[in-house]
């Protein structure tokens, strides 16, 4: 369909319906890996699908619908305890012995990079060392929020398709080759060692029925502070309101006093130049009967 798929070259798999983000990492997961367990045919058409997946279908699956990661997963157990910010574990890292007889490795950023080509996008890789040196593990760092969740799991779910997650690496059967890598939980955080020590140092342990718990507080106290701070706008619009209101008021007593003052003023100045005018008629009466007078 629009939104599932299968990978045509696993149909034994147990996992048979796949989300095109999913499949890709599937795909690019098997055919760079590095298993001995992976015959070469095998690698090669996966990363023949990856390089399909990448160029030809793409067009199609950017036009449909996205996948919203901004919700919890339903995919899991929403009660099981995980290391939070979400972290995953890396193990079986190659590493070397350096002149001095310490141990030695590849930087994280190398694996972070590789990681983030793969579209788990990691904030972070960091290796963990102690007195011998390069320890062989590392921690991955994603972001916090759903976002990050869902990336976690989505690395945890590609290296369990290929056969290199934690229970592969429990296993007791063979020499184990390349990377296995899962999330953190409750027995790696509460587990002696350097890997427990460090996630206790940058983390806790919490479920996911906690986080929602914690999301819906925090839009709660969101909604209620954006409510104070409405109703503490509103009510300073209304005084506001309430001062330009008697401000306008003023202005229209002052605006009419002034009207007064200016028709009192005109009508005066009307009555004086009256007076004026009949006073200066009648001087020019008079002085015309004295001339005929003379």
């Amino acid at each position: 369909s629009d939104e599932t798929y299968t990978c045509p070259y696993c149909p034994k798999s147990n996992k048979q319906k796949y989300r095109y983000k999913d499949l890709l990492q599937h795909a690019s997961g098997v055919g760079n890996s590095s298993s001995a367990k992976r015959k070469p045919r095998v690698k090669a058409n996966h990363l023949a699908l990856a390089r399909y997946l990448e160029t030809d279908l793409v067009p199609v699956v950017s036009s449909s619908k996205p996948v919203v990661e901004e919700d919890p997963p339903s995919g899991c157990d929403h009660d099981e305890k995980i290391v939070w910010p979400c972290t995953g574990i890396v193990v079986n890292i190659p590493t070397r012995r350096s002149a001095d007889g310490r141990s030695v490795g590849e930087s994280g950023s190398k694996l972070r990079d590789e990681l983030i080509r793969r579209g788990f996008n990691p904030v972070r890789v960091h290796p963990l060392w102690n007195f011998r040196g390069h320890s062989g593990t590392a921690v991955v760092e994603f972001r916090k929020g759903w976002p990050g969740l869902h990336n976690a799991l989505s690395f945890e779910k590609a290296y369990e398709a290929d056969h290199h997650g934690k229970k592969d690496w429990g296993a007791n059967d063979d020499v184990k080759h390349g990377l296995y890598a899962w999330v953190a939980r409750a027995d790696d955080y509460n587990a002696s060692g350097i890997i427990g020590d460090h996630l206790r140092k940058i983390g806790d342990l919490k479920t996911i029925s906690e986080l929602m718990e914690e999301e819906a507080r925090k839009q709660d106290r969101l909604v209620s502070n954006l409510t104070n701070i409405i109703e503490t706008k509103t009510k300073h619009i209304k005084e506001l309101e309430a001062i330009c209101s008697e401000t306008s008021k003023s202005l229209e007593v002052l605006m009419e006093e002034k009207e007064n003052l200016l028709q009192a003023y005109n009508e005066e100045l009307f009555s004086g130049t009256t007076v004026v005018s009949k006073v200066s008629n009648s001087c020019c009466y008079c002085s015309q009967r004295l001339k005929r007078f003379n």
